[in-house]
């Protein structure tokens, strides 16, 4: 007998889908035979992953749910959970099975991985080459989302709700799994090109494949241990900061250049917020390491270029250990980390939709207060697909959002001083890097951290992933869940 659920047998899909992506990294081993032994470690929870969704599928039928796109939406909310909950599960048992890294380093390691964070606890250096590609895949794949992923391959009439719910916010096409089409075809045309433009840099193949996906991804996993700053090239660090900015640039701006409109594309507000920022902190970041380091300018420039786009993009990536630098470029940085990227992105962060509705909104409220005869102008904002306005509501969840993820950033740069037993500068960088999904470490995240602060910077990732709203209507579903089993229970 089969049972009803909502969405049903989507979860068997999902279950499917991920134990397919557990299995790609066996394919790079006729290049490092020597890490054959590794099979197991990757096959035993692929083989696992794909029997659990043929039991699903089997067992559970779509339930069509009687609400509208709002109860589609909190459900799908739950349908998101579980995906990256099970996703997370499923990538850590290969570290585990392996014996490179404890339960909790593992799953420390995989939610890094699929929320594109890029914090580590693994010493790259001595790491078998089959883990870096799974840790580098797990980041490209987790820049898409699972939904995502779900929706190219099968589609259903809750197909817009679960979409939505794993923070997409724009339709490219009419046809939403036209839409995740393009998206992947876009994605997968970036890393070709993204890879063949290392190879011309000078950078090796396997190392190109990983720092593409990483790099697009906004994810930061890299093959080194000084990161980018291992290559000491400027070539290789321009072709990254190209792909650091396409991969935190929303997919339908995205679209836009891709076919040519370059002009609409300029309009978009969130891209003419992102150059005004980096115009902006770029040459003041610089001047502060000319002065702070004891640079020459164009050092200073060459530095603060890079790892500022690394920390407003959410890439994670850096040419330099930060363990140096001034404090008031460490600000800087930290600010930058708790923007992030566009919505509808790779990226994490508050989002630079959001901040420039909240900076619009504080402008407008200040003139209104200089100036009380002033009629109140509407904030209006432009996407790839017009002009649109900012109503009450769309005001309100902005300003709802942005007070939970500060007070989130706050309670979690509290728990990382007192858990790494650290100062209060680097504590909030960690967590900043953690909550925005950057990857960016002041030295307090690595194979020596405690696993007190690995769980902490664990739930920020996780949180920033989803974009905290998401875990909180997801949570609120199961505990629904529960109860009405409960009670189904106790009146048999």
């Amino acid at each position: 007998m089969k049972l009803a659920f909502k969405y049903g047998n989507h979860y068997g899909k999902l279950a499917v889908i991920i134990g397919v992506l557990i299995a790609v990294p066996i394919l790079i081993l006729p290049f490092y035979p020597d890490e054959v032994k590794y099979i197991p470690s990757f096959l035993i929870p692929s083989i696992l992953s794909i029997a659990f969704g043929f039991f699903l599928c089997k067992y559970l039928h779509v339930k069509q749910s009687q609400g509208g796109f709002r109860d589609n939406l909190r459900v799908g909310s739950f349908a998101v959970l579980f995906a990256w909950v099970y996703g997370i599960t499923m990538g850590a048992l290969p570290f585990v099975l392996s014996g490179l890294l404890n339960p909790i380093q593992a799953v420390f390691e995989a939610v890094s991985g699929w929320t594109t964070t890029g914090l580590s606890v693994m010493d790259v250096e001595a790491t078998p080459y089959i883990f870096l590609f799974h840790r580098g895949f797990m980041q490209f794949c987790g820049g898409l989302g699972f939904l995502m992923m779900m929706i190219i391959f099968v589609q259903g009439k809750q197909a817009m709700a679960l979409y939505s719910a794993e923070g997409h916010p724009d339709k490219l096409l009419p046809n939403i799994r036209k839409t995740a089409q393009t998206i992947c075809i876009m994605y997968c045309g970036f890393l070709v090109v993204g890879v063949l433009m290392y190879l011309v840099c000078g950078m090796n193949l396997f190392d190109s494949i990983i720092h593409t996906m990483c790099s697009l991804s906004t994810g930061g996993f890299s093959t080194r241990a000084d990161s980018i700053g291992y290559y000491d090239s400027p070539a290789i660090e321009a072709v990254t900061i190209v792909q650091m900015l396409v991969g935190t640039t929303n997919f339908a701006a995205l679209l836009l250049l891709t076919k040519g409109k370059i002009m609409q594309f300029i309009k978009v507000s969130e891209v003419r917020f992102l150059f005004m920022l980096l115009i902006v902190f770029v040459p003041v970041t610089a001047f502060i390491l000319t002065y702070g380091l004891y640079v020459n300018l164009a050092e200073g420039l060459r530095l603060s270029l890079f790892n500022i786009v690394s920390a407003l993009s959410t890439t994670g990536y850096s040419t330099m250990p930060y363990q140096d630098w001034p404090q008031a470029a460490l600000g800087i940085m930290i600010i930058m980390m708790l923007i992030g990227g566009g919505i509808g992105s790779t990226a994490g962060g508050l989002k630079l939709t959001r901040i420039y509705i909240m900076l619009r909104s504080t402008i407008d409220d200040i003139r209104m207060r200089l100036k009380p005869a002033r009629s109140i102008r509407k904030i209006t904002y432009i996407t790839a697909h017009g002009k649109e306005e900012v109503d009450d509501r769309l005001l309100k969840n902005t300003s709802s959002f942005f007070v939970c993820y500060l007070v989130l950033f706050c309670i979690g740069t509290i728990a990382v001083s007192i858990t790494a037993n650290c100062d209060l500068t680097s504590a909030m960088f960690d967590f900043a890097s953690s909550l925005g999904t950057v990857g960016l470490s002041i030295g307090i995240t690595g194979p020596a951290t405690n696993m007190a602060t690995l769980i902490v910077e664990i739930i920020g990732m996780f949180m920033g992933r989803l974009e905290i709203f998401i875990v909180f209507i997801g949570v609120h579903e199961l505990y629904s869940y529960a109860r009405s089993f409960i009670r189904l229970k106790w009146k048999k």
